[in-house]
């Protein structure tokens, strides 16, 4: 007897339905080697009981969909539309198209969009910044052939990963700001789930070791804020009214290392002569003349375009993992200098 639902049929429901796992819902779907008879019959059984997405399963049977999901944690942040950019100019002339979703930093969103993209029987998945646990990582990589951007596990061979040495990005920051004579070097870093590999707290890591290496151990100072800009600016005016104020603060991104500019203005802070603000991600509104912020380049749109090319070999047949670091790169403008 069919298991009674209510709302749309999706892979796990078919799963349920036949009494089999997802995975084995997808081997059918893709037409996969090496699936029974009896196995086959079940699965197509519950998809027409259910009334499964009769013409997506009927166009995955067939061979490949060409369709890739890439998921975001949010599109605000320039960074996210950079990687985009790399991955749109890597498909140029390829069957490929990518379909975007974007989790608005939800945990719960960013599980419901990754178990529609399944559903979709989309080819492959380009995942930046994710935000679930590890073992949803794990288990959707091997589903699918999946590249994770913004998130290091370079140990694993269920998926491939392309990143930049985040706590390179953070040491190249200090190391610039302990040789203009500063000392006095906090960080603003943000909320972010305890996660391994988590770009936050790698870039934490990364200033902590730099600020021990130049014997600052005693003045290290991580502040940790919301990621709205409400949140960065209120955190900002409070460490900016303070007596002991720092001599530098490096943002863990642009987003809030532009917001802290911004409020130093408001409250007549002199940049750089009062404090110095450098940021990480190098995005275009760094280079605008009324910002001139100091920024370390993680190269964002050569993140997207080694993600969309290590997907490619992935569907043409690679089975090894591969993990690659992008070397980060200073540039210093006004923000930070000694000309500013």
């Amino acid at each position: 007897m069919a298991i009674e639902r209510t709302g749309r049929p999706t892979i796990r429901t078919v799963a349920e339905d036949a009494g089999v796992s997802r995975s084995a819902v997808s081997k059918v779907l893709c037409n996969a080697y090496g699936v029974s008879p009896e196995l086959r019959a079940r699965v197509v059984a519950s998809i027409k009981r259910l009334d499964y997405r009769p013409q997506t399963a009927a166009r995955a049977m067939r061979g490949r969909t060409f369709t890739w999901g890439v998921l975001a944690s949010e599109i605000h942040n320039p960074f996210f539309a950079d990687i985009l950019s790399g991955i749109g100019r890597k498909l140029e002339g390829t069957p490929y198209q990518p379909l975007l979703g974007v989790s608005q930093s939800s945990h719960e969103t960013e599980s419901s969009l990754v178990e529609a993209m399944l559903d979709r029987q989309m080819d492959g998945l380009i995942w930046i910044a994710p935000r679930v646990t590890s073992d949803i990582l794990h288990a959707t990589a091997r589903l699918v052939p999946t590249v994770f951007v913004a998130y290091h596990e370079a140990g694993s061979e269920d998926f491939d990963t392309v990143n930049v040495d985040d706590e390179k990005a953070a040491q190249l920051a200090v190391d610039h700001l302990h040789s203009m004579g500063l000392r006095k070097i906090s960080m603003i870093s943000v909320n972010w789930p305890d996660r391994v590999g988590a770009v936050p707290h790698l870039r934490e890591r990364g200033y902590a070791m730099a600020m021990r290496g130049h014997g600052l151990q005693d003045l290290i100072e991580v502040m940790h804020s919301e990621e709205s800009a409400v949140d960065v600016g209120a955190l900002t005016a409070r460490v900016l009214s303070r007596r002991d104020r720092p001599e530098a603060l490096l943002c863990w991104n642009d987003a809030a290392a532009l917001e802290a500019l911004s409020e130093a203005k408001r409250v007549g802070i002199d940049v750089p002569h009062d404090v110095a603000i450098i940021g990480i991600d190098n995005t275009a509104f760094c280079r605008l003349e009324q910002n001139s912020l100091t920024s370390v380049d993680v190269f964002a749109e050569g993140l997207g375009e080694n993600a969309a090319r290590m997907l490619i070999e992935r569907l043409d047949g690679r089975t090894t993992a591969k993990h690659i670091l992008l070397e980060p790169q200073l540039n210093v403008r006004r923000s930070s200098s000694k000309n500013g």
